[in-house]
């Protein structure tokens, strides 16, 4: 097992203001004190990974919470984009949202999610949830050096 001590950049894509909330909270509670970027919708999601207009100084993310659900471009299209893309595709995804449909998750593999989790709606459990994305990536994943 490696232990990643060294903060990453988390990009959160998420629409919704609670789960941003509950996510920072989440993620302020980790031992190693990630930075939280996030963006509520597909085309701002591209623009970050590209670096483009108001994005110009984003850093590269080392792990992605992606919605399916989103404004403009949906999680699927921004999954695909990004695994498509030589520059981005090693860039881990999580796939973080409320459909349970058995089709989302296949597809969600398909364009190279590296994980697919339904989020839950009990507030305590997301807490969890998200503070076990953020144990396995940081403590237990080699992650890619970017």
């Amino acid at each position: 097992m490696t232990t990643t001590t060294k903060p990453i950049e988390v990009l959160l894509v998420e629409d919704d203001p609670g789960d941003v909330l509950m996510t920072r909270e989440a993620l302020a509670e980790s031992k190693v004190l990630n930075e939280l970027h996030v963006v509520s919708d597909g085309e701002a999601a591209l623009r970050f990974f590209r670096q483009e207009g108001e994005f110009t100084e984003a850093p590269r993310p080392g792990l992605v919470l992606l919605d399916l659900n989103l404004p403009r471009l949906d999680g699927r299209e921004v999954l695909a984009a990004v695994k498509s893309d030589p520059d981005l595709r090693r860039i881990p995804i999580v796939v973080l949202t409320t459909s349970q449909a058995e089709e989302d998750i296949l597809r969600s593999y398909d364009l190279h999610a590296n994980a697919f989790i339904s989020k839950p709606v009990d507030f305590d459990r997301f807490l969890d949830v998200i503070r076990q994305i953020d144990s396995f990536y940081i403590s237990v994943v080699r992650l890619p050096v970017t």
